[in-house]
């Protein structure tokens, strides 16, 4: 994905106030062999980027000062209850970097397995994302788990994903982490009520003769 980013010359709090009103972004890129430089990015565009999932986890190409850079998105501030984006930032990626980055998890096969065609299970999303590391330019943009094997009662677990070549898992000491789980739907039992025999008050009391 491609996006426009502009020169930030002023700074400071009231600066970046004054820029938001002016529905502009501030924003930081960061990385490489060159210092971090302030910019300032379209509000609406930025904000209908952030919407696409490939935004988040894929290299961008970000057009600045006549040229084109490798960067990948590192943070997003959002304003608490607008619907508005206070800061963003970004750093600088080349053939050599390598990250450490979530990625979201894209489940398939679902309909086609044992677990939900058969035993009419559902599926329980542990997990929608997972952190990995890898070179800059293996990122990728989606990691998919195959759910077409799973029956009743099963898991995936971490082990289980088939990751893109030269990616791998970074799971901070957690082990074999539960990915998705295939739960059986709850049994509704049908009980019948008791009917009440009716009573009249009146014959409350009084002795059989």
């Amino acid at each position: 994905m491609q996006f426009v980013a502009f020169e930030r010359n002023k700074q400071g709090t009231g600066a970046s106030r004054r820029l938001r009103i002016a529905g502009r972004v501030p924003g930081i890129v960061f990385g490489g062999t060159t210092n971090p430089v302030n910019i300032e990015l379209d509000h609406n565009a930025l904000w209908h980027a952030l919407k696409k999932e490939a935004f988040h986890a894929s290299l961008l190409d970000m057009e600045f000062a006549g040229k084109t850079e490798k960067v990948i998105l590192r943070d997003v501030q959002y304003h608490p209850f607008k619907q508005l984006v206070l800061h963003v930032d970004f750093q600088r990626v080349d053939a050599k970097t390598r990250l450490h980055k979530k990625v979201p998890l894209h489940f398939v096969g679902a309909e086609q397995s044992p677990a939900v065609k058969e035993d009419k299970c559902v599926v329980n999303h542990v997990m929608t994302e997972i952190e990995v590391e890898c070179l800059a330019t293996q990122l990728p943009e989606h990691i998919t788990v195959d759910l077409s094997q799973a029956t009743k009662g099963g898991s995936i677990h971490v082990s289980h994903i088939q990751l893109p070549a030269g990616v791998k898992v970074v799971n901070h000491g957690r082990g074999d982490q539960t990915v998705a789980s295939m739960v059986a739907p709850a049994e509704e039992l049908l009980v019948a009520a008791p009917v009440a025999a009716a009573v009249d008050p009146k014959a409350k009391g009084k002795a059989k003769k």
